[in-house]
């Protein structure tokens, strides 16, 4: 762990101000590790809500495409977090292991992970891909999946390299 969560007993009135986007949310250490650049955190969690939120993304695509990129970047903290989301939006077990074989029943969840995979290998969608989500997908939820891919990929980053631990493993001491 390079950066130790700040525990919220440190968390002065900016900080607490900051992290305020994610009211609700219990303190974790993705939090608490944000909690040690208030401007940073308050700018980016803004953008995060919005995502998670008030995407005109359908959460099911979300948390598919957010799982794609966890396993993808190997950020086992993204990965935890979001497999009890995808849960709450009906993606099954089955669907999650599927996930991170890049594989699919459905056809369009297909189309989800491989537009993960162009996005995260070649910056960009092919034009393929583009028009196989606007099958489903609107310009501005297409929009927003592009966005969503960028900003967890840009968390995973962030926590593989400050070493955010899930809850448990910072609890016992090691990683699980």
């Amino acid at each position: 762990m390079r950066l130790s969560p700040l525990p919220a007993d440190q968390w002065d009135e900016a900080t607490q101000q900051a992290l305020s986007a994610m009211r609700g949310a219990d303190t974790n250490n993705a939090l608490s590790t944000l909690a040690h650049h208030p401007p940073l955190a308050k700018a980016f969690l803004r953008f995060n809500v919005h995502l998670l939120m008030t995407s005109t993304l359908p959460a099911r695509i979300r948390e598919l495409a957010i799982l794609r990129v966890a396993h993808r970047r190997e950020c086992a903290y993204e990965w935890s977090h979001h497999v009890s989301m995808a849960k709450a939006e009906g993606i099954t077990d089955e669907q999650i292991d599927d996930v991170r074989r890049g594989e699919a029943t459905d056809q369009f969840d297909r189309t989800v992970l491989t537009a993960v995979d162009e996005l995260e290998e070649q910056s960009q969608l092919s034009d393929q891909t583009w028009a196989a989500l606007g099958e489903r997908l609107n310009d501005q939820q297409r929009m927003d999946f592009v966005f969503t891919v960028g900003c967890y990929g840009l968390l995973a980053m962030a926590f593989n390299t400050f070493g955010v631990e899930l809850e448990q493993a910072a609890e016992s001491g090691g990683k699980t």
